[in-house]
């Protein structure tokens, strides 16, 4: 089954199958990767836009710009994980999920770890 992926409204939106289901102002905890957001080791990274979207197997992936809130950094972040095609059907990363440029997914070590426990990133 295909999945179809765009970005909408100028760059506020990533729809998937015609859905808008990712939108920009979240707060994203992106590390290192391909494409570090900044010098943190964490980077609380607010979503100020999307440029493209893609695939990377069932991971689903979005070039974005924004803002390290820790740091103050300004940056644009490569293929970073926004949620996976499974059976067919889209599904959101969760909000505490830690997310890698290069399309790589990782649960929060101790230190970052909010209060959900047992999350490894998928709802």
């Amino acid at each position: 089954m295909s999945v179809a992926l765009r970005v909408l409204d100028d760059g506020a939106w990533v729809s998937v199958n015609d859905e808008r289901r990712v939108s920009v102002s979240e707060l994203w905890r992106v590390a290192g990767g391909s494409t570090p957001v900044c010098a943190c080791a964490c980077a609380d990274f607010v979503v100020e836009g999307f440029t493209d979207v893609g695939v990377n197997g069932r991971t689903v992936t979005a070039d974005v710009y924004g803002q390290c809130i820790r740091c103050g950094t300004d940056a644009s972040v490569r293929a970073v994980p926004v949620g996976r095609v499974v059976d067919g059907e889209f599904r959101s990363l969760a909000a505490e999920a830690v997310r890698f440029s290069g399309g790589g997914l990782g649960a929060p070590a101790t230190s970052q770890r909010l209060p959900v426990p047992g999350s490894v990133g998928e709802d």
